[in-house]
């Protein structure tokens, strides 16, 4: 018997990420006084420690930036789903996200291949993972 997947636990700060995700739109904070996206969640932008975040709606297309193939079970939870395809994308509008591939081959991935979101629902929590942009 396979163990319990661990979800993330929404905090105040990272809440209307995981609410946005859960309606199928992707929303991260946008620093004014930096002048540009930032991710993960936090209180104040990186770089000015100002307190102007504010969140806006991205497509979530991006580039994948770096991935690797996990052929053995990162944790037991994932011992019956190898290999896993761990990945960090980066979105067109800057920030980079670590996620993981789904809808792939292993040997079909690539460095700088195009990706697009795909909203999976687990539980109370939906998680953002990608796929090639063009299936």
């Amino acid at each position: 018997m396979t163990e319990a997947f661990p979800l993330p636990e929404p905090t105040p700060v990272s809440r209307p990420f995981w609410d946005a995700l859960r309606e199928h739109r992707i929303l991260i904070q946008y620093s004014p006084s930096a002048g540009k996206y930032v991710f993960y969640p936090r209180t104040l932008a990186p770089g000015t420690l100002a307190d102007d975040l504010e969140w806006r709606e991205i497509d979530g297309a991006g580039t994948l930036y770096t991935f690797t193939v996990a052929r053995r079970p990162t944790g037991p939870p994932w011992a019956d789903r190898l290999p896993q395809l761990l990945a960090v994308v980066e979105w067109d509008v800057g920030p980079r996200v670590s996620t993981e591939l789904i809808g792939v081959e292993p040997d079909d991935i690539r460095i700088g291949m195009r990706v697009s979101p795909v909203f999976c629902a687990t539980g109370d929590v939906t998680l953002l993972r990608y796929r090639p942009a063009d299936v």
